[in-house]
């Protein structure tokens, strides 16, 4: 009689015991398949390329009232302006002008407002974003 009592309680704690342990390999494998996933974040507050920091600049302004990266807006898209601008110092000299004073007719009827208050070195770097654009 006790050989029939603890044969079931035998098994049924060597079963327990292999599915916890076995649980726990699964776990351990779905977290590091998680953290594989998650991909590391790298820290480029220090370093800022010349596209990012116009970029900042654009963002920091009020182009996008007027301007979208893709599509027309009120103004023509960055996307347009790098197909027919080159990125060469004389187009980025000549829209950072434009950038600063203000334009009219080169897009349509509708004038560019000036934006007086923007430095030429960083109406230079916003330029340059735009030409890269869609290159």
């Amino acid at each position: 009689m006790k050989k029939t009592i603890w044969g079931p309680i035998c098994i049924s704690a060597a079963v327990v015991l292999l599915a916890a342990c076995g649980g726990g390999d699964k776990k351990a494998e779905q977290k590091s398949e998680q953290k594989s996933e998650t991909p590391a974040v790298k820290d480029n507050s220090m370093v800022t390329s010349v596209a990012g920091k116009g970029k900042e600049l654009i963002a920091s302004k009020d182009c996008k009232t007027c301007h979208t990266e893709e599509t027309k807006l009120v103004g023509p898209a960055f996307k347009e302006i790098a197909a027919k601008y080159p990125a060469s110092d004389e187009n980025i000299e000549l829209l950072a002008g434009k950038v600063i004073k203000g334009g009219a007719g080169n897009w349509g009827e509708v004038p560019m407002a000036p934006h007086a208050d923007i430095p030429k070195d960083d109406a230079k770097e916003m330029v340059k974003y735009i030409l890269s654009v869609g290159k």
